[in-house]
């Protein structure tokens, strides 16, 4: 089965924060799974040399066993090193803020940990401030790391080196974060800026002591958005290259749809309407649904291939097909796209 590294890493870290009962037999179980994945995530494609999954997913898993204060051997911390040295984590379509920012925070994590030795100690800390460095020369003039949803991340990078005092780029994309919160729709993205918007990191989850934390959660209903009146029509473009695919544009046709529908139900739309037929498929991650297959042609990570959401001309959307909400007139195309 395809390595499932950056949701069990994922899992481990929520685990880690909510200080789960001192029972450690299912959790050590986990911890050794996440370092199984890993190196199943890395041996299975070694022709290539880059993980099976993403170096997102793989910084991820560095990330929780450190956090969960296990030894990660360095044969893996210097795959992510190497990547970082030869600029490894971008893709096609899209800004590697993210991945960096992961891998950075799974540097400082070793380092604070103080589980390795002291050349290695250095090349973490400066692969860190390179980082860093890059992602203070890339901030946009919106204040934002990459985009809105990359921006907690790097700014998390910040925190758990200690600089955020001495970078104005940090205090910026503070602001940028505050004026736009209403991004953060789905229980994995809150669960990225939560940390942030109180001057946490994820690496402050391993010196967490849980018997002073109070139990304080309480569980809230989902708030539905409200029904707006009247209706728009959105025109739905599909793509693939060639010479995947001979004929460029596979579908090209408007769509109504109800005012504040999203992407997702204007999909929806287009597969009930006749008689030129749509079909597309999704599957569930954290950060929601996430569109798989359209027109048959299916988005495979064994080929790291995606369908890459686009506003026309060019512009990628920042937010998934259940959060975006196309406006009346709107172009919207779906591309078969590598990363």
């Amino acid at each position: 089965e395809w390595p499932e590294t950056g949701r069990l890493a994922l899992y481990l870290l929520g685990l880690r924060a909510t200080c789960p009962p001192l029972e450690p037999g299912p959790q050590r179980s986990l911890v050794t799974w996440l370092k199984y994945y890993l190196e199943e995530d890395w041996a299975g494609s070694r022709q290539h040399g880059h993980p099976l999954t993403s170096y997102y997913q793989y910084s991820l898993g560095v990330l929780a066993l450190c956090v969960h204060h296990k030894r990660v051997r360095e044969e893996v911390i210097r795959r992510l090193l190497a990547a970082e040295h030869h600029g490894r984590f971008g893709h096609a379509g899209g800004s590697a803020v993210d991945t960096e920012a992961v891998a950075a925070l799974a540097f400082a994590c070793l380092e604070r940990e103080r589980t390795v030795g002291a050349r290695l100690a250095a090349e973490l800390r400066a692969a860190a401030r390179r980082v860093r460095r890059r992602m203070v020369e890339g901030q946009g003039r919106d204040g934002f790391f990459g985009n809105v949803y990359s921006t907690p991340w790097a700014m998390q990078v910040f925190i758990a080196m200690d600089a955020c005092r001495m970078q104005p780029a940090y205090s910026r994309a503070m602001a940028a974060l505050l004026e736009n919160l209403d991004a953060f729709t789905t229980a994995a993205t809150t669960a990225q800026v939560l940390p942030v918007l109180h001057g946490r990191s994820y690496l402050d989850i391993a010196s967490m002591r849980c018997q002073e934390e109070l139990d304080t959660l309480t569980p809230l209903g989902p708030e539905l958005p409200p029904e707006m009146p009247g209706n728009v029509t959105v025109r739905l473009v599909v793509e693939c290259p060639e010479p995947r695919c001979p004929q460029h544009r596979l579908y090209d046709r408007p769509v109504p749809a109800p005012a504040g529908a999203s992407l997702l139900d204007v999909l929806r739309a287009a597969a009930v309407r006749g008689p030129h037929n749509f079909t597309f498929d999704t599957q569930d991650t954290p950060q929601g649904p996430f569109l798989s297959r359209v027109l048959g042609l299916e988005a495979r990570q064994q080929k790291r291939s995606y369908w890459q959401l686009l506003t026309a001309p060019s512009t990628s959307l920042q937010m998934g097909i259940a959060d975006y909400r196309p406006h009346d007139g709107e172009t919207l195309i779906l591309r078969l796209s590598e990363w």
